[in-house]
């Protein structure tokens, strides 16, 4: 499960940037194209946490759609797998958006 290491180095970015304060929330942009299953990260997120300052912090998620752009037709459209398929039927497509993990915000004390 990658989401665990994943995860663990969220963790690790966040408590080094706490400074020792506590952590109350994490906000996560997570795109749909980056392999990630969000309920698999929320039960990583609960084991990572265990024992550091973040330990009980919620973890919020903003799951964005991939984009793509045809090669083909030059058409933009929204992905939201990994199916890499433009409407008209093309498979020569660029990803554009939907591959980033980000830490948005986190709540401190």
């Amino acid at each position: 499960m990658h989401e665990m290491a994943i995860t663990q180095s969220v963790i690790d970015a966040v408590c080094e940037h706490a400074a020792g304060r506590r952590v109350h929330r994490v906000q996560l942009e997570v795109g749909a194209l980056c392999a990630v299953v969000p309920d698999s990260m929320r039960f990583c997120f609960e084991l990572a946490t265990a024992g550091t300052v973040a330990d009980g912090a919620r973890l919020d998620l903003d799951v964005q759609p991939g984009a793509a752009r045809c090669r083909t037709c030059g058409e933009s459209f929204e992905l939201r797998d990994l199916i890499l398929l433009c409407p008209c039927g093309s498979a020569d497509v660029e990803v554009i958006a939907g591959r980033d993990l980000k830490i948005l915000s986190m709540e401190v004390s």
